[in-house]
């Protein structure tokens, strides 16, 4: 990033310098370069009115190198809770698969986590690629949803579709032409539907890609812009869509050290009708593993236009269209000291889990350790509590 607009030159040999302006001009460049690079290690500003709280209880690393049933376990890209276990998907796509596990909680922490099953999901009597990044698990059904980016770049549609209790691939969601990767606004490369979630009603599924559609906005840079995401209503029993609004996202807070910085949504949990908690998920390079940048907002849809017929949102000024109200409830910097290395990793999955004794709902989280080909890594899971609902 150019932070200077042209480099300094001088005209002629008569032009007058004056070293005191200079020196001060260099000083409020070093100042301005440090601030943008400490904040993205500080504490950013969580709302005092927001109607729920969070408070961090603990941490557990599941080790890289641990099997179950043949498999590494990692890639894990999401989390559901049935009332008693836990499912993850592991986004690999050629292999991908369903855990189920088990979380004890005593005394406000995690005692144990038991993987208690994989299941493969079926790819060779379908088409479809699964780059799987979400999982929701109908027990009363004994049937998943399951949401994919597919692979954009060699022509491979997204999609959302229901699965057995075996892993074979039942029906699919019928989509709106802008999220097809034939479509030419439509979506960036592995930047679709990471998140999903079962609605409160059980009546419907919420879906929500990572970052804007191509002819919906830009993607989130290091200065304020307008990048909105798509949240996503389906319908359960007929498939299709019946709501949508936009949502948008927050700027890279971290300045890259190299040319790579970005931000998006990685989950999201409908709490009240049209209510969410979404987890935004920003990564810079340079940093290694501590270059994640993580935010729980509140997200609040009830009074957002529809956007489900607009084909493209550059087109539509953005005053013209109310987006979803929303507000910073949890910086996960501010608990680095009390985690794994100092580290919050890329946590991708989310979910509520099993109620603490005093009435509180958890918060459990996942992180994905891309089998630690991009960096080392964590399969990283975090206990929160929820205070206020």
């Amino acid at each position: 990033m150019r932070l200077l607009r042209r480099p300094l030159s001088i005209q002629n040999v008569n032009t007058k310098i004056d070293h005191g302006s200079l020196l001060l001009s260099l000083q409020v460049f070093t100042w301005t370069l440090i601030v943008f690079l400490l904040g993205g290690c500080a504490v950013a500003r969580v709302n005092p009115q927001a109607s729920l709280k969070i408070r961090f209880l603990d941490e557990y690393i599941i080790p890289a190198d641990f099997h179950v049933s043949g498999t590494l376990v990692g890639g894990l890209s999401d989390l559901d809770y049935d009332g008693e276990f836990f499912y993850t998907v592991c986004d690999l796509p050629s292999a991908p698969r369903i855990y189920r596990f088990s979380l004890d909680i005593k005394n406000s922490k995690i005692d144990t986590l038991q993987f208690l099953e994989v299941i493969p999901v079926d790819t060779e009597s379908t088409q479809l690629v699964f780059d799987s990044e979400g999982v929701i698990y109908h027990p009363d059904e004994k049937r998943f949803t399951l949401s994919s980016e597919g692979s954009i770049n060699r022509g491979r549609d997204p999609f959302v579709a229901e699965l057995d209790r075996n892993g074979q691939v039942q029906e699919l969601y019928d989509l709106p032409a802008y999220f097809l990767s034939s479509h030419a606004s439509g979506p960036r490369n592995n930047s679709v539907f990471e998140g999903l979630c079962e609605s409160v009603d059980g009546k419907g599924i919420w879906v929500a890609n990572e970052l804007p559609l191509k002819g919906d906005g830009p993607e989130p840079g290091i200065f304020e812009k307008h990048a909105p995401i798509r949240f996503t209503r389906l319908d359960r029993s007929t498939k299709k869509p019946e709501r949508q609004f936009a949502y948008d996202l927050d700027r890279v807070r971290k300045i890259p050290l190299l040319p790579f910085g970005m931000n998006g949504v990685t989950a999201i949990e409908e709490y009240e009708e049209e209510r969410f908690l979404v987890l935004e998920r920003g990564f810079s390079a340079g940093y290694g593993r501590h270059g994640f940048r993580v935010l729980l907002y509140l997200a609040d849809g009830r009074e957002a236009d529809s956007t489900l017929e607009v084909n493209r949102l550059k087109e539509v000024k953005p005053s013209t269209v109310t987006l979803a109200n929303k507000s910073l409830l949890f910086d996960f910097n501010s608990i680095r000291k009390e985690l794994t290395n100092r580290s919050v990793d890329n946590l991708e999955g989310m979910t509520f889990g099993p109620t603490l004794p005093n009435g509180n709902r958890t918060l459990v989280l996942i992180a994905d350790n891309n089998f630690n080909t991009l960096m080392k890594q964590m399969n990283q899971v975090i206990l929160m509590e929820v205070v206020g609902e």
